[in-house]
């Protein structure tokens, strides 16, 4: 079962990947317009917002799929692929949803532990590829580490493995990368390159669209046909839709919001280390404490300081990066915690 993020009442939430902000202020404003029309179902066919997205990623619009968050995307990929005596291979620790959608659909989770600096394993991955494989997932960022594997590895995997086994780039943090120049990579040029490829992306993070839930794939067309076989009517709202649209003409508001966020992710994570955490670099919205058996100890005392953050039994902990003002109430608990910091 999926855990999610906790809140309490007058406490600091880091716990989510969440925004603070809400979503843009134009993106807002084109909302508030909408509302009048929700009593009008949805578009279905969701033709705007697909001829958006493909005029902004330069592909065409069956290439192109639209869903409610790209968590429903991931499971719909399962579907199409999967089923008893399939196995869905992915890095571990990564996103939940991965093991739990894979058992919905009654094929084999296949978890690949990371490398020592909590990296998927590509190789490892490539190696795990069986004739039962169907699809594999790679986070990146990975969610909760962080974690990046650049344009070279990314590569050699997709080189090695079958063109028949579906491979998924969750690009959910996306907006957030900051590669330096021998680590960059582009993904929609790597899919012209490489047709099993899937990306995935989302509205939820950096635009602050997680309560409308609205994401989408970009994949070969013949994919596409068959997520639109699974995808259930009307399932993408009219707020979601009209927003997703304005958040693709706010280019300006979006790069100022992150570019803000990626600088407080690198005092956040200055802090820390010199606090003895172990914390690898991040390129997402959150940084990880891989705090192993303290993990949960850690998030207990955060709670009673007033800071929500997520802890994963026995691995870490995943803290959003937010604004100086929340993250530093984060950091006073974490500089001051008394228990076992690596």
């Amino acid at each position: 079962m999926y855990v999610p993020g906790k809140t309490f009442p007058g406490s600091v939430k880091l716990a989510s990947n969440e925004v603070p902000e809400g979503p843009l202020p134009s993106v807002i404003e084109a909302i508030a317009a909408a509302v009048a029309g929700v009593n009008r179902y949805p578009d279905n066919g969701i033709v705007e917002l697909t001829a958006a997205l493909s005029k902004k990623l330069g592909v065409t619009e069956d290439e192109v799929r639209v869903g409610c968050g790209s968590v429903i995307l991931c499971q719909n990929l399962i579907l199409i692929t999967s089923g008893p005596g399939d196995e869905v291979v992915f890095g571990w620790r990564s996103f939940e949803t991965y093991p739990l959608a894979t058992r919905v659909a009654g094929a084999t989770p296949v978890q690949v532990p990371l490398t020592d600096d909590l990296t998927y394993d590509l190789e490892a991955m490539a190696a795990a590829v069986t004739e039962r494989t169907r699809l594999i997932f790679v986070c990146n960022p990975n969610n909760p580490t962080g974690t990046v594997v650049g344009e070279a590895d990314l590569r050699t995997f997709l080189q090695n493995v079958p063109s028949d086994v579906l491979v998924v780039l969750d690009e959910a943090y996306f907006e957030y990368l900051r590669l330096p120049e021998n680590q960059a990579y582009d993904a929609l040029e790597l899919r012209r390159e490489f047709p099993n490829l899937v990306i995935l992306r989302t509205f939820s993070k950096a635009y602050g669209l997680a309560g409308l839930r609205i994401g989408y794939a970009i994949a070969d067309p013949e994919v596409i046909t068959a997520l639109g076989k699974v995808h259930v009517p009307f399932s993408v709202n009219s707020l979601a839709q009209t927003a997703a649209i304005a958040s693709l003409e706010a280019g300006d508001e979006l790069l100022a919001r992150t570019d803000a966020v990626v600088a407080e992710r690198a005092r956040v994570t200055e802090r820390l280390r010199a606090a003895g955490y172990r914390v690898p670099d991040s390129q997402a919205n959150f940084v990880w404490l891989d705090l192993g058996a303290a993990a949960m100890d850690f998030a207990r005392a955060g709670v009673d300081a007033g800071v929500v953050v997520r802890p994963f039994d026995g691995d870490g902990v995943r803290v959003t990066v937010t604004n100086a003002e929340e993250d530093d109430v984060f950091l006073r608990f974490a500089e001051n915690w008394d228990g076992p910091r690596a």
